[in-house]
């Protein structure tokens, strides 16, 4: 296998969706990261004076790095500790960071090729990406097909020239189109 074969594979059954981002998980990414490469192997960057400390501060947040060498090609990653709102948290602690920490090695995986496609627009400007967040709960929380019909064309609107958001917005009303059918 190689990067270009990473590229294809569908890591959708593998995600979660959390106020309206999609993490996938590193244990299956690893799985599937060793399988592509029996020789892959990945470490976390360790800093400090006594090299002891497996972050950078930052003022009082901290960022964690992690490297993952697959297919001879080592390719590291960093990542803020981060709350469940995408913000830096100050003074984090340590099932925080070790939180940090897996998350970065997801990401990195994904650098490799693996679900890379999960972190299309993360890279756009933080003003030009809005948080979705209140249009997804619209969608997810509509009482009738009615209300999701006008709360998907708001959403629609807003979202058409962000093609990540818009994609969670479709698959939120998808979701609960179905469950209103049911």
């Amino acid at each position: 296998m190689n990067p270009l074969e990473l590229l294809k594979i569908n890591v959708n059954d593998h995600t979660e969706k959390k106020n309206g981002l999609t993490y996938l998980s590193w244990a299956w990414a690893w799985q599937e990261a060793i399988k592509a490469d029996p020789a892959a192997i990945w470490e976390v960057k360790m800093f400090g004076p006594n090299f002891d400390q497996p972050y950078v501060s930052i003022g009082e947040t901290k960022m964690v790095f992690v490297e993952v060498k697959m297919f001879d090609k080592a390719l590291t990653c960093q990542l803020p500790v981060l709350d469940h709102r995408n913000k830096a948290i100050p003074n984090p602690d340590a099932f925080q960071v070790n939180t940090a920490i897996m998350r970065c090695l997801a990401k990195a995986i994904a650098m490799h090729g693996l679900g890379l496609y999960i972190y299309a627009g993360e890279d756009l400007p933080e003003g030009d990406t809005p948080d979705v967040t209140p249009i997804i709960q619209s969608l997810e929380q509509a009482k009738n097909v009615s209300e999701l019909q006008n709360n998907f064309k708001t959403a629609y609107e807003a979202l058409r020239n962000l093609p990540p958001a818009l994609k969670l917005a479709i698959e939120a009303k998808d979701k609960r189109k179905s469950e209103l059918a049911a």
